[in-house]
């Protein structure tokens, strides 16, 4: 499977001599509660040969970003996006995806520059419950503490809480520096990361949450992208800084 996030470390192989390959999220909301797509319209269903594999965000009507893994090695013609539906196997309308734009310093050991943006075949949006997420400007940052959401149908870890809806979890922004001794052995986190989560632990993203949005009320602040495990304790999700790659979403998608 090409998706990243899983629900422990993957401790087999090595980065280099010093660290270990980083650990992969699939993305699955933890500890939040099921939600309505009209809460979170820029949510989408990213979907390889008719399954659910990742989330993205509509910053555009025909373009979304997501994040690279979820992309990588993807023909443009095997994905399609749901939009506007608070099920992702189901309603609002299912759209071709015409082009991939992976960033072209996307590096799969590290993580870094985990983004993808995807043009989408023109469809009605007439009556469609959607609209795009805000992006935040180049270099703009958010401060320790400030309460982000983070959205998506990835697995729940309960057999009482459905994945077949769209859920949501509130998760406070992580300090850069804790996150970065916490993922040493993992080479660290990189200025193109930010991180959230709870030190306690209990709400995070997860399986099936790759690619998905982290808000600060309407704008990207970032896209789910690695960590260890899910909502563990001192480990907060890893999520890609959208400020970072402003000036190049704006290159390649004039938003």
């Amino acid at each position: 499977m090409y998706r990243l996030l899983v629900l422990c470390c993957l401790l087999a192989a090595a980065q280099s001599a010093r660290f270990l390959q980083k650990p992969m999220l699939d993305g699955r909301i933890v500890g939040g509660e099921e939600i309505d797509i009209s809460e979170a319209p820029h949510q989408i269903s990213l979907q390889r040969y008719s399954s659910h594999s990742c989330g993205g965000s509509l910053i555009k009507k025909n373009i979304v970003l997501t994040a690279a893994h979820c992309t990588s090695g993807a023909s443009a013609s095997s994905l399609k996006v749901r939009i506007g539906s608070s099920l992702y196997a189901s309603g609002g309308v299912l759209v071709a995806v015409k082009k991939v734009t992976i960033h072209p310093k996307y590096n799969p050991s590290t993580i870094d520059y985990d983004f993808s943006i995807l043009e989408l075949d023109d469809y009605e949006s007439k009556g469609l419950v959607s609209g795009n997420a805000k992006l935040p400007k180049a270099g703009q940052d958010v401060a320790d503490g400030t309460l982000l959401r983070v959205t998506g149908w990835g697995n729940t870890q309960n057999s009482q809480e459905s994945r077949s809806r769209l859920r949501g979890a509130t998760v406070p922004k992580a300090n850069q520096s804790k996150c970065n001794s916490s993922y040493s052995r993992y080479g660290g986190v990189t200025d193109r990361m930010i991180c959230a989560g709870l030190e306690q632990g209990g709400k995070d993203a997860c399986q099936g949450d790759s690619g998905g949005p982290l808000m600060e009320k309407n704008v990207l602040i970032g896209v789910v992208s690695w960590g260890y495990g899910c909502a563990v304790p001192n480990y907060p999700g890893v999520y890609s800084r959208v400020a970072s790659v402003r000036d190049w979403i704006k290159t390649v998608s004039s938003v």
